[in-house]
C-alpha cells in the first residue's frame, strides 16, 4: 500500500429551488456520491473538481460562493481521499454525457434531492459531505 493516499476531488454541486436547496447525487451501480475524480500529476485539487464536475454531469455553471473551503474524506479502498468543495449551479441542467474511455456514461443516473432524501441514499462517509455541506449553506 502507498504512503501518501491517492486523492481524488469532487463538488457538491447545489442549487435553489423555491421552497430549499437541493443536491445534485450521481448513481453508479447502487452507490451515490456527487461528482469526483482522480486529481492528475501537478493539477490543481480545485481544477480537478471543476474538470471531473463537468466531464460526468456536463455542468459549466459553478458558482464556488463559499470559496475554496472543502472536507476530505477518512482514507478508504485502496489508500484513496476524497475531497469535497461546494458550488451552486444556478441551471442544474445536467446530462450524463458517455465516457470516452468506457463507451457509456459513468454513471447511471442523477438526482436533484433536498438534505432528507440525500441523506438517506449515502454511505457514512458520503453522508459526512453531505452534513458539512449542509451546514456551508
Amino acid at each position: 500500500m502507498n504512503s501518501q493516499p491517492t486523492l481524488s476531488a469532487g463538488v457538491v454541486v447545489v442549487r435553489r429551488t423555491a421552497d430549499t436547496w437541493r443536491y445534485l447525487l450521481l448513481r453508479a451501480g447502487s452507490y451515490w456520491d456527487f461528482p469526483k475524480g482522480m486529481v492528475e500529476p501537478g493539477e490543481d485539487p480545485l481544477a480537478a473538481a471543476i474538470r471531473e464536475t463537468e466531464e460526468e454531469t456536463t455542468l459549466t455553471d459553478l458558482d464556488f460562493r463559499w470559496g475554496r473551503a472543502y472536507i476530505e474524506t477518512e482514507p478508504y479502498g485502496k489508500n484513496k481521499i476524497a475531497r469535497y468543495y461546494l458550488a451552486e449551479s444556478k441551471t442544474g441542467e445536467v446530462d450524463l454525457p458517455v465516457s470516452a474511455e468506457l463507451g457509456h456514461p459513468e454513471h447511471d443516473e442523477f438526482r436533484w434531492l433536498d438534505y432528507e432524501a440525500a441523506r438517506l441514499l449515502l454511505v457514512p462517509r458520503v453522508l459526512a459531505v453531505l452534513e458539512w455541506a449542509g451546514k456551508m449553506i
